[in-house]
């Protein structure tokens, strides 16, 4: 049966439904399919795709993220293939829509994330599975920030995702959202992932640093580093994936964040 869906960039996207051949090409959406059951349909991913390890291991990896290899998605014969327009390159999107159906998402804050979960359970006749995963994001995110006012979080802080150059997480970011609901304040108010130098940070005068575990694996040494320029501001290592990956590891960051605000709420 042939079903057609509109995608977050608002294209028709007709396939057989439902897809037994899924090549999936953003991680967070990845550990998502997989997690609303999609074990057998899932036949390809990227290599960035590590949730869970061991369906990682078993499924062709066709590239990374911005690199895909196309040869290779040509030969596994998709039914479906889900992206997203931040994390994929365009180039390599256009020439997947010449030859699959290929459903993209636009993602910028939680209800977007949420809404996406929804649409995706639709996509892969997941629809009951993925308004439970929606039930617990929306009642763990509203409890946290309940808990936000409640103890009296309002940091400002500076989200670095890059180094040499400094890339920091601005406006119009899924993690600037994120911050937001855990009580903080984005100092970057320039729009997506600018660039700053050391004295453009030292403007900024954040109360709290946060270097994400990814893209950039910034590690200890780091915070070292940063902290000699800005010795008045918190210097934290955090984890990327709980700020940034927004499909059913949200589940998992409602309890991160609910140790994560007890630390901050501390400093």
């Amino acid at each position: 049966m042939q079903r057609t869906f509109t995608d977050q960039l608002s294209r028709e996207v007709t396939f057989a439904y439902p897809p037994k051949r899924i090549v999936s090409l953003v991680p967070s959406q990845t550990e998502l399919l997989f997690d609303l059951g999609l074990d057998a349909e899932v036949v390809g991913l990227t290599k960035f795709c590590i949730h869970p390890i061991d369906k990682f291991a078993r499924c062709i990896k066709v590239g990374g993220t911005k690199k895909l290899n196309i040869d290779l998605i040509k030969e596994l014969q998709p039914d479906l293939i889900i992206g997203n327009k931040e994390e994929n390159s365009q180039s390599d999107i256009e020439e997947l829509c010449a030859l699959f159906p290929v459903w993209m998402s636009n993602i910028y804050t939680l209800e977007d994330a949420k809404r996406t979960i929804f649409q995706i359970g639709a996509l892969v006749d997941r629809e009951p599975e993925a308004s439970y995963l929606m039930h617990l994001i929306t009642t763990g995110f509203s409890d946290l920030q309940t808990l936000a006012l409640e103890r009296g979080i309002n940091k400002k802080v500076a989200y670095l995702i890059w180094k040499n150059p400094y890339l920091v997480a601005g406006m119009d970011t899924f993690i600037s959202d994120i911050l937001a609901l855990n009580g903080m304040t984005n100092v970057v108010k320039l729009s997506r992932y600018p660039e700053l130098d050391v004295n453009d940070l030292v403007s900024l005068n954040p109360d709290l640093v946060f270097l994400s575990s990814e893209p950039y694996p910034f590690v200890r040494k780091h915070v070292q580093e940063i902290q000699t320029f800005l010795p008045n501001s918190k210097v934290m290592l955090v984890d990327g994936e709980m700020f940034s990956w927004y499909g059913s590891r949200l589940v998992k960051a409602v309890q991160y964040f609910f140790e994560f605000q007890k630390e901050i709420a501390a400093k």
